[in-house]
């Protein structure tokens, strides 16, 4: 008798710890996270406050009550693409393709999401991209838009933003304008005007070279009279007479056959009738 109320209390005890282990289990599982690279955590106390703002967990296995919920985010630099309809100077619609890098403040993330909420990027960035995007394309002119001003567009987007997203928990690093697109009409004018620009300039630095060219053959050629100039007033007759003797030596120590006149040339200068 007493072995089968042994056999009966055992089961019983033997299920209990069944449940409290899958109890334990299912709490452990709930009461930890695992935090990727580049992400950050910040608790949401469901008993408490909200939204812990004080710390924020970087990558690693975390512990949290199993009450409680880790809200994870990535807190490295990111990018976000967009395409925006603005109206440049002149009132004409463009479309403007650009994105936009930025990466909220780690320290400040448990802040940034209890402001802004877990989706803060639509809540925060695209209005400040649109309002700084429609700001800084209203002051230019489509041509503006689409050749020279570009470098100079991305950056006073990017300070404009800077300025709408201060203290707001959430750092932009940088803007780029990839495509300004405008209606056909105005950008065919607009390449045909540049091309007609370039061609002009291709003209005017021909004109240029040929006047380069045509200045250095003027000096080249006065440098040379100049040059003969000072040779001619520096040859007397006596030296003119002096080298044809010179010359008349050298002819006659030359094994070719020559025929020489001496004293018959003008000033008494030699006169060489061959050279076989």
């Amino acid at each position: 008798m007493a072995n089968n109320q042994m056999d009966i209390k055992f089961p019983k005890g033997g299920v209990f710890f069944i449940i409290l282990a899958v109890i334990v289990i299912i709490l452990f599982s709930k009461s930890t996270v695992t935090i990727g690279p580049g992400e950050g955590g910040v608790i949401f106390e469901a008993l408490g406050d909200g939204i812990n703002t004080e710390k924020t967990y970087g990558e690693g296995f975390q512990i949290v009550a199993p009450w409680n919920r880790m809200i994870v985010r990535k807190v490295r630099q990111q990018s976000i693409s967009d395409e925006m309809n603005v109206l440049s100077v002149n009132g004409l619609e463009v479309k403007v393709n650009g994105t936009i890098w930025y990466e909220p403040e780690f320290s400040n993330l448990g802040k940034l999401i209890k402001t802004k909420g877990e989706d803060y990027e639509r809540e925060l960035l695209d209005p400040a991209i649109n309002a700084a995007a429609r700001s800084v394309v209203g002051r230019y002119t489509p041509e503006q838009l689409y050749s020279s001003k570009r470098d100079v567009i991305e950056q006073e987007i990017l300070d404009e933003i800077k300025i709408v997203l201060r203290d707001q928990f959430l750092s932009v690093t940088r803007v780029l304008v990839e495509d300004v697109k405008l209606p056909s009409t105005i950008r065919i004018a607009i390449e045909t005007k540049l091309k007609q620009e370039q061609e002009s300039l291709e003209y005017e630095f021909r004109i240029s070279k040929a006047k380069k060219e045509a200045e250095r053959q003027r000096i080249d050629a006065e440098g040379k009279a100049v040059a003969n100039k000072i040779l001619n007033a520096s040859l007397s007759d006596k030296i003119l007479q002096e080298k044809g003797i010179q010359a008349t030596v050298e002819l006659a120590k030359s094994t070719n056959s020559k025929v020489i006149v001496i004293g018959s040339g003008k000033s008494g200068m030699p006169i060489i009738l061959g050279n076989q």
